[in-house]
């Protein structure tokens, strides 16, 4: 999809939950409850019915095993009806995005006119596994008959067999290369001499600036939950008012825990939450009358390394940018997910580096000096996900969202919203205001 060539898709409306830090145990919600939470509002509010959609599509990496097609299980619940069809993607970090993605090839094809498309994960929910040796004396205990095979069977029963698989350790760890996503952090950390001292500084600030963004109303995408037990949910609960360097500086590194500098305060949180937002070709828009936030104009996927998977948005937003004659000095704002401090630093380091620049992304000295720099005063000017928290398969949607509000409010005209993604991979889209 470039810019240039073909007919803009328009983000009409969007919204999301405040993001639930996970505490150790099950979250009030499951996946399917996050998303019909933030989509009932965002449907009221419209000119057109539910059952007016053309299609539904949800990004999740982990929905629960009750809600297999999660996107199905959404729009029958917001009540977009029998004939609305409705499906799930899934890019691991970056589903939400997917989602979105998918809903803009369908418009330009003419297929869809309007769609509800973004992304959910109830990572409280992901599951305890058996192992595969309680697997297998189960296996053999329900072929057992008569009780003398069972009572050979039980006497082969371990304590040991009982030690549940963590699933979402298993999902944040790559088969491939044999690295946890935290890890690949410090392998970028190390290529750009990224220091603890600069996590801490960065992570610290990311919460300074959600705290001022709330303060200012800029979170007013966020639709309050209310639970089985009526409490109600405003907020992102993650975000510390207390978040200091220095407090962070106590904590210990967790996935190089003798030379690291990772660690769970500079890193994103585990989380609940889901982002969606309604996407709508022109023809919809005049139908409806409807008034765009704005409008989805490029996007790219990419791919590099997966043990520095982290560095995935420089990858993807600079052949995008470059596509539609832009550099980064032509961003109004850019929205780049904070899996980890030193993964989004190390995107910043990745573009002020000449030789970064030219051995990894094909740019020479003139394309690197036209290119530039990134304003750090516009670059995820409301703090991000290691303050409010990273729901795998919503984030994605979560900062296309947030940047046409950033672009809203500023009166700016481009942004760009980001993600890298576990196996080494990065989603962009360039968005535009009228």
């Amino acid at each position: 999809m470039t810019g240039k060539n073909l007919r803009r898709v328009y983000v009409v409306d969007g919204a999301r939950t405040p993001f639930l830090k996970a505490r150790g145990k099950l979250g009030p919600f499951s996946g399917g409850d996050l998303a019909v939470g933030a989509g009932r509002p965002l449907l009221a509010r419209q000119k057109f019915a539910p059952t007016d959609l053309d299609e539904v599509i949800i990004g999740a990496a982990m929905p629960s095993a009750d809600e297999a097609n999660i996107g199905r299980v959404v729009a029958l619940r917001l009540g977009c009806g029998d004939k609305v069809p409705a499906w799930t993607v899934m890019r691991n970090c970056a589903s939400g995005m997917q989602a979105l993605d998918s809903a803009c090839m369908n418009i330009l094809a003419g297929k869809s006119q309007l769609v509800l498309a973004g992304g959910t994960d109830s990572m409280s929910h992901a599951p305890l596994l058996f192992g595969p040796a309680m697997i297998n004396w189960l296996a053999d205990w329900y072929a057992a008959k008569g009780m003398g095979q069972r009572a050979g069977v039980a006497m082969k029963f371990r304590l040991s067999h009982l030690a549940p698989v963590i699933a979402i350790l298993k999902g944040l760890t790559d088969p491939i290369v044999k690295l946890s996503m935290g890890q690949t952090a410090e392998i970028v950390a190390k290529r750009f001499g990224i220091t603890r001292q600069m996590m801490d500084a960065f992570a610290a600030e990311s919460h300074v600036r959600v705290l001022a963004g709330r303060e200012a109303g800029h979170f007013a995408e966020i639709e309050p939950l209310i639970d089985g037990r009526g409490n109600v949910y405003t907020e992102d609960d993650g975000v510390r008012t207390d978040s200091t360097p220095e407090k962070l500086g106590k904590l210990r590194p967790v996935f190089d825990k003798t030379y690291g500098s990772v660690t769970a305060g500079n890193s994103s949180q585990v989380t609940d939450g889901a982002a969606l937002l309604i996407l709508a070709s022109e023809e919809a828009v005049a139908k409806y009358a409807l008034t765009p936030l704005g409008a989805i104009v490029d996007s790219q996927w990419s791919a590099l390394d997966p043990a520095e998977m982290g560095l995935g948005p420089v990858h993807a937003i600079t052949p995008m940018l470059m596509r539609n004659g832009l550099g980064l000095a032509d961003l109004d704002a850019l929205e780049i997910n904070e899996a980890f401090a030193a993964q989004a630093m190390g995107c910043l380091a990745a573009w002020e580096s000449e030789d970064y620049c030219r051995d990894k992304l094909g740019l020479d000295a003139a394309g690197f000096a036209k290119f530039g720099r990134m304003d750090r005063t516009k670059f995820n000017v409301d703090g991000g996900a290691i303050a409010i928290g990273h729901p795998i398969g919503a984030s994605g949607a979560r900062v296309v969202l947030h940047a046409l509000k950033v672009l809203e409010r500023n009166g700016g005209r481009r942004a760009a919203a980001s993600l890298c993604i576990g196996g080494g991979q990065g989603g962009a889209m360039l968005l535009e205001r009228p």
